[in-house]
């Protein structure tokens, strides 16, 4: 995309090119690590993979008609051999943290179509604990939404409206807001998922709980951390 290589980014792109197969139903997300993958994809000199695949933001669809990847809609018929997307948190266990670019709550509805769901990230945003060092970011609707933030509020630790360089609210892909909201340092996540969703106002949220099969996590020596979900 026009940036500097990160090795590790790089590492976990390439090991996720491993995992594709010719005649894929594909679910991508969005992120720098995704983008590089679709980029690894497009670089193939000769037998690239019939691939098509349902796009979570605009700019991955984008990225994906460049590099010749067949666009499919979750029509309700379609299910996705496999999903990949970066993540801005990752835990052990897999439950992840994701929204940093503004399109969770399509990679969520892109995620929930996949047969299999893989992350690809930087070993960096390995963590102990969710929210240990990125908010969540919560998507709201834009109408009322101080009162949403207000409710809110009685659940995390602070709900920051995401703002544009020039101060203008964030509008996602969808048209709504974002809050970016403290996880408190204790308690059940998954409680606090249910809460969160709950709330009057809420579309959804970036706790990604239970969803994840495999992780890829990219060091900046080249090699990468697999992840597994119940760790085998």
């Amino acid at each position: 995309m026009g940036e500097a290589a990160d090795p590790a980014r790089e590492a976990a792109a390439a090991a996720a090119l491993d995992r594709i197969e010719d005649g894929m139903t594909l679910g991508l997300g969005s992120g720098r690590a995704v983008w590089r993958l679709m980029e690894l994809i497009g670089e193939i000199p000769s037998g690239r993979p019939r691939l098509r695949a349902a796009f979570a933001s605009d700019r991955t669809a984008e990225l994906g008609r460049r590099v010749g990847i067949e666009p499919v809609e979750l029509d309700g018929r379609t299910r996705l051999d496999l999903a990949i997307d970066g993540a801005d948190e990752v835990e052990p266990d897999l439950g992840l943290i994701k929204g940093g670019g503004a399109a969770l709550l399509r990679e969520k509805l892109v995620v929930s179509a996949a047969d299999r769901f893989l992350v690809v990230a930087e070993a960096r945003k390995r963590v102990d604990r969710l929210g240990s060092g990125f908010k969540l970011p919560v998507e709201v609707v834009r109408f009322a939404w101080p009162d949403t933030q207000r409710r809110l509020l009685e659940l995390v630790a602070g709900a920051d409206l995401r703002s544009e360089d020039d101060g203008s609210p964030v509008v996602t892909d969808e048209g709504h807001h974002l809050l970016d909201c403290g996880v408190p340092p204790e308690g059940d996540l998954r409680r606090l998922g249910e809460a969160i969703k709950a709330t009057v106002g809420v579309v959804e949220h970036g706790l990604f709980l239970d969803l994840a099969d495999e992780a890829l996590l990219g060091r900046d020596d080249g090699q990468v951390d697999v992840l597994l979900r119940g760790g085998g």
